[in-house]
């Protein structure tokens, strides 16, 4: 009897194993380091090891796949490095903010890296069942994460949530994963894109239902969106910074890979849905931030609001949607983490929250940080040339070209109520004085901040300043993902 070993490429992973080796490294470096600022050093570097391992499967000139299972194609490497980037910012967040959070650093940055290698690994599958157990390890480790203050009586209570939610919308998936494989024999998407069929059967229907709202529950599309604000304000706030960007670029690249096998014969239909959802998304999200006091919840609401805008552009994937929506994310990333890092900056050790009366002021008080909230809040809103008005006009022109005018209006109309809230930050630091009571606010200091603020900034100015080569790269993973 002849014993055959497979072969098995491990290149198409290699950096999510990198990842998830620095991980595994951080936890036993914890054992013997006294400076546990260490440990995040030593992660942020195995995050820069990553995008090493990115940049050159991106010069490889050849696709590798693992057992057809994930593959590091172009559109693969796009999502790895949005998530690094959000994975390498929220590390530097954490330098001085998870001190004060947990004695468990190491296992905090463990989980943290862990949380980036599911997300990466669920924008490279190209398998439902790995899309899956990407997806858990991806969410176990942000449940954890958002608990991760036990000092807050309110990071418990958002990491129950999470998990029961997080939960339900699992169950969902896989039901709707278990649904294709009954319709149609296979998991495989690769498979699936070379089949000539129309996927107008009663089980693929309720399949495509099924794991839309599996997807929506990650996205926080509405009405799968109730978890989102007090998540958000529960989590410790690098955690939150992290997971509104890195968990949206992992559903929105697997959620596309996956809706492309339902496009043949069938692209009207559910793209109707799907534009009723981004026409929910965008109005629930921005009515509710009208009414925060909390910054945190404020954000909470605006990310979902951002989901609808970038569902606008997923509706338009067949004309350079996808193109608009990487580019959106990236600008996403920067501005939102960069929003978050000011927050980290004026909360007070304890807090776990910023009300917005703590930013009354500001510009007085401490006209750099003002000038970079300004600056976020802005591109958040839409203000040109910065990066967040580009990211919409690709998103709304692409739709525009699609046939989609009317879903532009009402994001365009959604935009115009979003500079209120938005606006309202900028005008409370430089036109209102400091709140009668509210002690004065001392930024906390440490590298980490400052480089992550730095880094932040530069990322929201580049992008709208220089947009072309960023564009590229983007374009050229929607080529791959087109099958190109």
């Amino acid at each position: 009897m002849t014993l055959t070993i497979p072969s098995v490429n491990m290149t198409a992973l290699l950096p999510q194993i990198i990842i998830a080796g620095t991980a595994l490294v951080v936890l036993m470096a914890d054992l013997v380091l006294r400076e546990k600022r260490a440990l995040g050093i030593l992660s942020f570097l195995g995050v820069a090891g990553a995008l090493g391992a990115v940049a050159w499967l991106w010069w490889l000139g050849s696709v590798p796949s693992f057992q057809n299972m994930a593959v590091a194609d172009h559109y693969a490497l796009v999502v790895n490095i949005i998530i690094l980037i959000a994975a390498g910012l929220g590390i530097l967040l954490s330098l001085g903010y998870a001190t004060h959070v947990t004695p468990h650093q190491g296992t905090y940055y463990a989980l943290l890296l862990l949380a980036a290698a599911g997300m990466m690994t669920m924008g490279a599958a190209t398998d439902l069942v790995t899309i899956f157990l990407a997806l858990e390890i991806l969410s176990l480790s942000l449940y954890i994460l958002a608990g991760f203050n036990q000092a807050d009586a309110r990071s418990g209570e958002a990491a129950l949530k999470y998990f029961l939610l997080g939960a339900f919308a699992s169950a969902f998936f896989l039901y709707g994963a278990t649904l294709v494989y009954a319709a149609l024999g296979t998991t495989n998407l690769l498979a699936l894109l070379t089949r000539s069929f129309r996927p107008d059967g009663p089980l693929l229907w309720v399949a495509a239902g099924l794991l839309i709202v599996g997807f929506g529950f990650k996205i926080a599309l509405v009405p799968f969106q109730q978890w989102t604000p007090d998540v958000y304000q529960g989590a410790p706030t690098p955690v939150t910074a992290f997971m509104s960007v890195g968990t949206k670029a992992a559903a929105f690249a697997a959620f596309a890979r996956v809706m492309i096998i339902f496009l043949p014969g069938s692209h009207s239909s559910w793209t109707y849905a799907l534009a009723a959802l981004a026409v929910l998304t965008m109005t629930v999200g921005n009515l509710a931030a009208l009414r925060q006091a909390s910054l945190k919840r404020m954000l909470a609401y605006s990310s979902i609001a951002h989901a609808g805008y970038l569902l606008v552009g997923f509706i338009a994937v067949m004309d350079g949607g996808m193109q608009a929506v990487f580019f959106y994310l990236l600008a996403y990333g920067f501005m939102n983490i960069g929003a978050f890092a000011v927050l980290v900056a004026l909360e007070r050790a304890g807090d776990g929250d910023v009300d917005a009366t703590r930013a009354r002021g500001l510009a007085a008080r401490q006209p750099f940080l003002a000038a970079l909230m300004a600056l976020f809040m802005l591109s958040l809103a839409g203000i040109p040339p910065l990066a967040g008005f580009f990211g919409k006009l690709y998103v709304f022109s692409a739709a525009v070209q699609a046939g989609w005018a009317w879903l532009v209006v009402v994001g365009v109309l959604n935009s115009v109520i979003s500079a209120y809230y938005y606006l309202g930050v900028t005008v409370g630091m430089y036109m209102q004085e400091e709140a009668a009571g509210e002690p004065v606010v001392v930024p906390a200091r440490g590298v980490g901040l400052s480089l992550a603020l730095t880094l932040a900034a530069l990322g929201t100015v580049l992008l709208g300043l220089w947009s072309a080569p960023w564009l590229q790269l983007a374009a050229r993973s929607a080529v791959a993902f087109m099958g190109g």
